[in-house]
Formats: structure tokens, C-alpha cells, sequence
């Protein structure tokens, strides 16, 4: 149905409410009368010229998505209609809570990143519509119209579980570079195939796979300093994770789109994003994840008191235990919080909140680590020689610095060159040779791998 229309958003939303082109006319025209526009007066031909792509003038896209809104039950907007200048698969990090629209949304998103691969097209949101969006797909309840079960079987349900898995060991391995395009056009071919319609009986594990895949896909998309494309695809992961029925998996992909507001330097967002995640989060593996990247928050924005308390908060929750982990949050752990407390302590010693031994956290992350972790490994070993330099301890940062910057020319990730950002940094007060060696290598390296995608 949706690839015979020109706006499938719309047609697949009115299809929801069952009720006809005429009727529909009918409610707009009533809604129109008692907001004073006696003009409007649509009837069911103009229905389905606006079905065929044909856009309807203000303030008839407001009138038509509150006469929706009210037939399906939900609050619908103008772009969940398909009806804004560019189309919700553009404008918007929100998804309709329509199982094929979203599916169609996702692949226009994968579309856009594989046919225009040279740079990032999709606009960031960030601010009240980056965390609006957060708390409605974590909140939402998905609708289905397809009655088909031609997309999925169990054998491609079991294939598209180990593809993922595979696609996540390696990322951790070797970076983003590598996998990503893989990553998107397995999601692409996803997204095809939930249109296509999926199995009762299969439902929640191929929306729990899907979730891991679209997660997987949005971290190596910022990896590769595509952070527009990444919030898409988290987006889904959110609402897919709903379809799962697994809110916590959810909750777990909304912290990854707060580390990336901390990267870009939006640390009050990523703290907006983290409330959002904790007033859902049930499991004690995430409430401790939440826990752990709010203290860090807090640290970057200079809260000395509320960063030691909610990295107290994590340190308890470690302490009892986390109970059976599933995969998909396994790796955050006593390592993963060392780091957490590695970055913490730098971030408040650079805001002069004191003078904290980030290296002590540092060298913990990296005794705690699991075999696997490799990006991360070498963020770690960097994080360290910055520290000790930081700390006024050149001749070992130098030494640190030269191990970690051997395991950095292995991984293609932007975020350990922006950890090498960091690095050069925190040489900069050295003038010796160990140190401008240091120098050296740390810019060829980061020249080599840019933290943002040229145009």
C-alpha cells in the first residue's frame, strides 16, 4: 500500500482510523466551521489527492491531524502526516507510532545514508524537540495495520540475530569505519521487510533484533561523525525496543543520545535525555548505566556534589549486584563506571572543581576491562597518558602515551581521535622529545581520521 501512494504517512493514518475518505472530509469541514475557516469544505476526491502527494494549504494540515488524532486515539502532527515541507523522514527524530510508517520513515533514513554517503544531510535536533521526542517514543504504544506474514520467517529472525551480533563484537573490536555501510543496508533491508508484514509469533524478536541493529547502527553513524543519521536511527532502536516490549532497552539507547550530547558540548541536554531514561528505567543494569552517565553529566557541567552523588549511586548499584544482565547492556559494567569516573575527575579538574587523580580511574578501567572491548581499550590508554600529563607527569605520559597511540593506529573510530584531541592537549605544556614524538604521531594520527565527515 505505501508504494502506490505519493504521502504513505497519510495514507497508511487514515487507514488506521477506518473510516472513509468521505467522513474524514466531513470532520475537517466541521473542525474547520467551528474555528471560523467557513472556506474548508474538502470532500473525498480532495482526500485522495492529498493521499496521491498533493499538499494542502494551512491551516488545513493542523485541521487534518487533529481530526486523526482523535480517530486513532493518539496526537498526531502534520509531519507524522507527511504534510511538512520536507516530510517526516527529514524534519524529525519522531516516528509515527504506526508499524509500517515507522518502518517506512527508517527506510527513507537508510536510503538518504546510502545514497548520499558523502556527508550528513539530516539536521540534529537538539534542546525541548531532541528530549520531546525521547520521552514520546519511550512512552508510546505501536499500532499495526499489515495482516501479512511474508517478512520474516524464523530462520531470517535467527540470521538477522547473528549478523547483529556479529556486527557488534567487530565494532567494539575495530572501530566504525569498517562495518558501518554493512550496518545500514542490513537495517535498510529490515525495514523492507517489517513493511512486508511480520509474524505474531515472531513479533517480539524481530523488533528486539531490530532495536539492537538500528542501536548498533546509530553509535557506529556517530563513531563516523555522522551524529544527524545516528539520532534516526536511535529513534527507531527507542521504538522498536517498545514493540519488543523491552522499555529498558529503550532506556539504554536514550543514553547513548546523551553521550552524544555530551560530545557535541550539549551536556544540559544529555542531562534532559538522562531524566527522561531514568524515570523508566526498571533493571538495576540500566538504573546504574543512568546513574554512572548523570554524574558524568554533571561533571562536565562543573557540579562537583551531584556528580559524587550519582557516581555513588552507581558504585551501590554495582556493589549489590546487577542480576542477569542481557547482552545488549552487558557491557556496561565496573570497567565501563571507571571510565565514567576517569572522564568525571578530568572534566572537574579542568573547571578547577579541584584536583582529582583522573589517571586512578583510568588504570582501573583498563584492569577491569573484558577481552572484546578494544575501542574502548585504546580510548582508556589514551585517557591515561592525557591524565598523567595533566597531572604533571610527563615522563610517564610520554611512556603511556606511546603504547596507546601503537593500539590507536589499529582502530578506525572519530571518538579515539577525539580522545587524541584531548592528548595533544594535555602535552602541550612538554617540550622534550619524548614529548614531541608524542606530538607527532598523535597529529598524524588524528589528521588521518578527522572527527567529522568532509563534505
Amino acid at each position: 500500500m505505501a508504494g502506490r501512494s505519493g504521502n504513505p504517512h497519510l495514507e497508511l493514518w487514515i487507514a488506521a482510523t477506518g473510516l472513509s475518505h468521505g467522513e474524514i472530509a466531513r470532520r475537517i469541514a466541521a473542525a474547520a466551521k467551528a474555528q471560523g475557516h467557513r472556506q474548508i469544505a474538502p470532500d473525498a476526491t480532495r482526500i485522495r489527492r492529498w493521499i496521491d502527494g498533493e499538499r494542502p494549504r494551512p491551516p488545513v494540515p493542523a485541521l487534518l491531524a487533529e481530526v486523526l488524532s482523535e480517530a486513532v486515539g493518539q496526537v498526531l502532527t502534520p509531519g507524522d502526516l507527511g504534510l511538512t515541507a520536507t516530510g517526516p523522514e527529514l524534519d524529525s527524530i519522531q516516528l509515527p507510532l504506526l508499524t509500517e510508517a515507522a518502518a517506512h520513515s527508517l527506510a527513507g533514513w537508510t536510503q538518504m545514508d546510502l545514497f548520499m554517503n558523502r556527508r550528513d544531510t539530516l539536521k540534529l535536533a537538539v534542546g525541548a524537540p531532541l528530549i520531546l521526542a525521547a520521552e514520546r517514543m519511550l512512552g508510546g504504544t505501536a499500532h499495526a495495520l499489515n495482516s501479512s506474514t511474508k517478512g520474516f520467517d524464523a530462520g531470517t529472525v535467527t540470521a538477522l540475530e547473528d549478523v547483529t551480533v556479529f556486527f557488534a563484537r567487530a565494532d567494539a573490536s575495530k572501530g566504525s569505519g569498517l562495518y558501518r555501510s554493512a550496518i545500514v543496508a542490513q537495517l535498510a533491508e529490515v525495514a523492507r521487510r517489517i513493511q512486508d508484514g511480520v509474524p505474531r509469533s515472531l513479533r517480539t524478536r524481530v523488533f528486539a533484533a531490530t532495536a539492537d541493529l538500528a542501536a548498533l547502527a546509530g553509535w557506529v553513524s556517530h563513531d563516523c561523525g555522522r551524529y544527524g543519521t545516528a539520532q534516526r536511527y536511535w529513534s527507531y532502536g527507542v521504538y522498536a525496543a517498545g514493540e519488543a516490549g523491552q522499555p529498558d532497552r529503550g532506556v539504554e539507547i536514550v543514553t547513548r543520545m546523551s553521550h552524544q550530547m555530551i560530545y557535541l558540548g550539549r551536556p544540559g541536554d544529555a542531562l534532559g535525555l538522562l531524566g527522561v531514561a531514568g524515570a523508566k528505567a526498571q533493571m538495576p543494569a540500566t538504573r546504574a548505566l543512568v546513574a554512572s552517565q548523570t554524574g558524568r553529566v554533571h561533571a562536565a557541567l562543573g557540579d562537583e556534589r551531584a556528580a559524587d552523588r550519582h557516581l555513588g549511586d552507581a558504585d551501590e548499584l554495582l556493589a549489590d549486584g546487577l542480576g542477569d544482565v542481557p547482552e545488549w547492556v552487558g557491557y556496561f559494567d565496573a570497567a565501563e563506571h571507571a571510565g565514567a569516573r576517569a572522564v568525571s575527575a578530568r572534566d572537574l579538574t579542568g573547571l578547577g572543581r579541584g584536583r582529582r587523580a583522573a589517571s586512578v580511574h583510568f588504570h582501573d578501567a583498563l584492569r577491569l576491562r573484558k577481552p572484546g572491548f578494544d575501542r574502548v581499550r585504546v580510548m582508556d590508554r589514551v585517557g591515561l597518558a592525557a591524565a598523567l600529563f595533566d597531572e604533571g607527569e610527563a615522563e610517564q605520559g610520554a611512556a603511556a602515551a606511546h603504547r596507546a597511540l601503537d593500539d590507536a593506529a589499529r582502530i578506525d573510530s572519530t571518538l579515539v581521535t577525539s580522545r587524541l584531541n584531548t592528548l595533544l592537549d594535555a602535552a602541550r605544556p612538554y617540550e622534550t622529545t619524548a614529548v614531541n614524538d608524542v606530538r607527532a604521531k598523535a597529529r598524524e594520527l588524528a589528521v588521518a581520521r578527522p572527527t567529522t565527515i568532509a563534505a
